[in-house]
């Protein structure tokens, strides 16, 4: 069973934390965003935050200190990091029943360290990041390492992912995908493939 990270077990950036971004950046929202997103894909490959930054302080035509790009570097990892309850809970029966889990997450060098040593993947038997392997979900290459150093077939390989490009990249190779869009959907999910309990209708 393969997990995607943001979005999936994590949940998105909350506002609150944009709006932080937002303020020590200091330039329109609309164009942070636009340059965060583009220079995205090349900071998930490997580079590192502070050329990852400095592409967005060049797109957005800012000047910003030192002080002020550690600030928006610790903002941003930070923001990535609140995880799911409900994802956590299938974790945990998921890992009762021995079921084999890993990660398979486009990230940065910054949030995978922090992911390696955090409770919430100890469960996993391995952790996959784009940072690592210098490609990105939808790749196909992505999903044949993955296969390739778990030993596992695409057909006896679950999948989720909150990004249908991602999700149909997978089908393709013929894993068994499924496109998350929330708490409560995973679960339906995983006991019709049953690798967990299907939980008692309510009443």
């Amino acid at each position: 069973m393969v997990f995607d990270f943001g979005a999936v077990i994590s949940r998105t950036p909350p506002p609150e934390d944009r709006a932080r971004i937002e303020a020590l950046a200091g330039v329109p929202a609309e164009d942070l965003w636009a340059a965060y997103w583009s220079e995205r894909r090349a900071y998930d490959r490997g580079i590192g935050a502070a050329e990852y930054w400095g592409r967005i302080a060049r797109r957005v035509g800012a000047d910003w200190s030192t002080a002020t790009l550690h600030g928006l570097w610790a903002l941003d990892v930070g923001s990535w990091l609140h995880v799911r309850e409900d994802t956590t809970r299938i974790l945990d029966l998921l890992a009762e029943r021995g079921v084999r889990t890993a990660l398979l997450s486009n990230a940065p060098l910054d949030i995978a360290g922090a992911l390696r040593r955090s409770p919430v993947t100890a469960g996993f038997e391995a952790l996959f990041f784009s940072c690592d392997l210098g490609v990105c979900k939808p790749e196909s290459g992505i999903y044949e390492h993955v296969l390739g150093a778990l030993g596992t077939a695409p057909e006896r390989t679950a999948f989720v992912d909150d990004r249908e490009e991602n999700v149909l990249a997978a089908k393709r190779l013929g894993i068994v995908a499924h496109h998350f869009s929330g708490d409560g959907d995973l679960e339906p999910f995983l006991a019709g493939h049953g690798l967990i309990g299907a939980r008692p209708a309510a009443g």
